[in-house]
């Protein structure tokens, strides 16, 4: 998010979407959610959670749920990974990974 980032105060915001989808057969709820987030520098985050963007969604088969949120980081290239914690109708728990994805600032990485 150009408009509240500065390179100068190295901090940067990126927004990120999300789109999550029973592909199963069982209903199931999202309860919780963890985040490792790394920097160019290396350093590295965790951040832990009940749910996304103040909701626990309940998935049925066949259905999705959107988000976006937003991740400060003070280099202007990052990456995140993590998985959300499920719980099925029958309370069989499990989670669903998040591959890493990159956070850049356009043209940062050419």
């Amino acid at each position: 998010m150009p408009e509240r980032s500065s390179a100068k105060e190295s901090q940067y915001l990126f927004e990120y979407h999300v789109r999550i989808s029973n592909v199963g057969t069982e209903t199931a709820q999202l309860i919780s959610r963890e985040w490792i987030i790394t920097n160019a520098d290396g350093e590295v985050e965790r951040v832990k959670g009940p749910g996304v963007v103040g909701e626990q969604p309940i998935l049925t088969p066949g259905s999705s749920f959107e988000y976006r949120s937003f991740c400060p980081l003070k280099t202007s290239v990052g990456a995140m990974h993590g998985s959300y914690q499920m719980v099925t109708t029958n309370g069989d728990r499990f989670d669903a990974i998040i591959s890493p994805f990159t956070l850049a600032v356009p043209n940062a990485l050419n």
